[in-house]
């Protein structure tokens, strides 16, 4: 769905880091959040991209930096990485863990060591 949005925006360049950081996101909100589950991304005239996940859990996630033998505990680390900027917003209904790509910025390398 991700690609398919940004190709239809001809911002293939950002298909990977988009996919991947809304792949982290929705798989924490699907484990840890609460139904509804939703996506929302909204981009600034080929400078910004911003994916939006929303569910009805008010917990907020946690950025921690996992153990080399840990099999879990990367994604918020991944997000933090390849974003610009990330954040958490709550209401009534749950919260929304918003993250920003710089369109047109490349992917650190030592982010795959």
């Amino acid at each position: 769905m991700v690609r398919e949005k940004l190709e239809d925006w001809g911002l293939h360049e950002a298909a990977f880091v988009s996919e991947l950081v809304v792949s982290e996101l929705v798989t924490n909100a699907i484990r840890y959040g609460r139904p509804p589950v939703s996506l929302r991304l909204l981009r600034d005239v080929d400078r910004t991209l911003i994916c939006e996940i929303s569910d009805g859990g008010h917990t907020s996630p946690n950025l921690r930096h996992a153990g080399d033998e840990d099999e879990g505990g990367r994604g918020l680390f991944l997000v933090a990485q390849l974003t610009a900027m990330w954040g958490t917003r709550y209401d009534r209904q749950g919260k929304t863990i918003w993250a920003e790509i710089g369109l047109g910025q490349e992917v650190p390398l030592d982010v795959y060591l």
